[in-house]
């Protein structure tokens, strides 16, 4: 008897290892030939770009990412430092600017404004200093500034912050404008 129970217990053991591995649930590969952004995850800290598509007030930016093609770069591991425009912000320009920029002729101009949103590495409100500045990807500078609790990027207010798995993410109120050469 004992024999029969240790055999029963080798041809479980080796049926066991002849079945195809289980799939994780929490995270499937991605279709071929897609990017970072197209793998799913839901048990992960979101993404930059996630934080956006989360957002009801980042609408128009997440259309702006996704015209300029910028969405898996931005889904990538980074480390960013995320200056993200609400919807109002966008409606503070000048009519048809959004409309204008979201066409595919207007691509490189687009990418520069979001370029000039995103500095390459993580910037804590906490490391923050009156007057410093950061290079952001289009390599134009921004100012940083800080009085008290009140925090602005080139006089743009700060209305949050949200920490993401590949960054940080600073809401603001106005659409940062690089300096035109």
């Amino acid at each position: 008897m004992k024999n029969l129970t240790l055999i029963m217990l080798v041809i479980l053991v080796l049926a066991a290892c002849n079945q195809p591995a289980q799939q994780d649930a929490t995270a499937t590969a991605a279709v071929p030939g897609a990017g970072q952004s197209a793998v799913k995850d839901d048990t992960s800290e979101p993404d930059v770009v996630r934080v956006a598509v989360n957002s009801p007030e980042h609408t128009t930016l997440v259309a702006a990412l996704k015209a300029a093609e910028y969405v898996d770069a931005l889904s990538n591991a980074g480390p960013f430092t995320v200056f993200a425009p609400v919807n109002a912000a966008f409606e503070k320009l000048p009519a048809g600017t959004v409309d204008n920029l979201l066409k595919p002729e207007s691509k490189d101009a687009l990418r520069n404004i979001l370029e000039y949103h995103v500095f390459v590495g993580v910037i804590k409100e906490e490391q923050v200093r009156n007057g410093m500045t950061l290079n952001q990807v289009n390599l134009e500078n921004v100012t940083l500034n800080k009085a008290g609790d009140k925090l602005t990027v080139n006089g743009v207010n700060v209305l949050g912050v949200v920490k993401a798995s590949n960054g940080i993410v600073y809401v603001i109120d106005g659409v940062l404008t690089p300096p035109t050469q």
